[in-house]
């Protein structure tokens, strides 16, 4: 069902330290941060060869960011996320097996632009795994 790993994301609280991080000292390609309210956060994302690297920061003090950070204060891989041929199948697949959608089960529209579900991580050998519509 899954497909290729599209990024693994990575929750920082200095966007621009991470950028540098990854841009100057490890020579990577850098997006430009994007705001996404929907999602409270603040996203670059890290161009490999093979996938991709998303850095997050929380966007204001309700962001699910603002609250990994305070169980893990120097950050460190939210989640990872896996490519779908079709979210809503997907979806209802692993819920028919007894996985855990969070949220209202809907869609929503991602950092790239495509549906995005999230999975509970204690389902997943105690991972957040993000499903994305390729």
């Amino acid at each position: 069902m899954i497909g290729r790993l599209n990024h693994v994301a990575i929750a920082v609280r200095d966007l621009d330290a991470a950028s540098s991080v990854y841009r100057w000292t490890l020579g990577a390609d850098v997006s430009a941060p994007v705001r996404l309210p929907e999602h409270g956060v603040t996203t670059v994302f890290v161009t490999l060869p093979n996938t991709k690297i998303e850095l997050l920061a929380p966007l204001g003090s309700n962001s699910p960011i603002a609250k990994f950070l305070e169980r893990n204060p120097d950050g460190g891989i939210h989640h990872i996320c896996y490519e779908v041929d079709d979210i809503l199948l997907a979806r209802d697949r692993l819920k028919a097996q007894g996985a855990r959608v969070l949220g209202d089960g809907k869609p929503k529209i991602g950092a790239h632009g495509k549906p995005v579900l999230f999975l509970h991580p204690k389902d997943f050998c105690g991972t957040l795994i993000e499903i994305e519509e390729a």
